[in-house]
């Protein structure tokens, strides 16, 4: 499958090159931000892996260390996750959501609900090495309820795959009786359906639901449950409908309103700018007044704006 990101490998790579015009834009007084930000958003992560291991043997020292201590701010942080291998970044996010001063919700649910059975499995396997712990075990002593339930089930990254044509009906109508037909809703049922099946089942399950109740699945979700539990399925339903889409969303209502969600705003850029990046341009674009490339452009400022508009990777005016 070709890839839909904006950010690809560079096709005439010097790793040397680049790690010495990464030295010299560091060395001596002041910082060439911008040959850093330029030459770094024109790599893969896997050349920028390559970077870093010539830069120690070049210079005998940690490219990543000397980035930050050269940067600051939003800025560095953008470039540091750059810098950061993608499974690594991964568990990196989840593991300072849970180890943090109180548990970062958003994050456990942006990743866990957006992200292959493949990559979970991946990212429990790396947590694990990295920390010597249990990523499950981590996630449910932080959390509780139905929400923690949901998430140890999209941690056990098993769902079903393709289309069980005989279960559509009977998953639609249980949800149904579960939710809008009674009063206060069985939480379980949602938990467990949409935890377990494929994107594409699930898809058709929305639509027989639709038929049923009237109701858009998100609709009744927003209307029977609340809290971060309200706010996980609403994500797994949004990628079982669309991950680009759902992305779209999360990076419109980081930048919309006072004040920029800027964590949220890296997070998403890192992690999806090789990956459906010119598809989460195309989905916002299609749901949102204005295109990402100027809602980031008016949102953000200096070194880190241009950094950010070199990933989003053009306009859609």
């Amino acid at each position: 499958m070709a890839s839909r990101g904006t950010v690809k490998a560079s096709g005439n790579f010097n790793a040397s090159a680049d790690a010495e015009a990464l030295y010299k834009s560091m060395k001596g007084l002041g910082t060439d931000e911008d040959t850093i930000l330029q030459l770094l958003t024109a790599r893969s992560n896997s050349q920028r892996q390559e970077i870093k291991a010539t830069y120690k043997t070049l210079f005998g020292k940690d490219l990543v260390d000397d980035l930050k201590g050269e940067l600051g701010g939003k800025f560095e942080t953008l470039i540091v996750g750059l810098m950061t291998p993608p499974l690594a970044y991964d568990v990196t996010l989840l593991r300072n959501a849970i180890k943090g001063a109180g548990t970062d919700e958003k994050v456990l649910v942006e990743v866990l609900a957006s992200r292959t059975c493949q990559q979970v499995k991946d990212i429990v396997g790396a947590y694990r090495q990295e920390y010597d712990d249990d990523l499950e075990e981590d996630v449910s002593g932080d959390t509780s309820g139905h929400f923690k339930r949901l998430l140890v089930i999209l941690l056990q990254a098993n769902r079903q795959k393709g289309i069980q044509e005989g279960t559509v009906e009977s998953d639609a109508q249980v949800l149904f009786q579960a939710g809008e037909k009674k009063f206060g809703t069985d939480e379980q049922t949602f938990v467990t359906i949409l935890g377990n099946r494929s994107a594409e089942h699930l898809r058709k399950v929305f639509d027989a639901y639709m038929k049923l109740s009237g109701y858009e699945m998100e609709e009744s979700i927003k209307r029977e449950t609340s809290g971060p539990l309200r706010d996980l399925l609403l994500a797994v339903v949004k990628c079982a409908r669309s991950v680009p889409a759902y992305f779209a969303e999360t990076l419109y209502y980081a930048m919309k309103g006072a004040g920029t969600d800027d964590e949220t705003l890296i997070r998403v850029m890192v992690s999806r700018s090789e990956v459906d990046m010119m598809d989460i341009r195309a989905e916002f674009r299609r749901m949102f007044p204005s295109s990402l490339f100027s809602m980031i452009k008016g949102d953000t400022g200096g070194d880190y704006r241009k950094a950010l508009l070199l990933l989003c990777g053009g306009d859609d005016a």
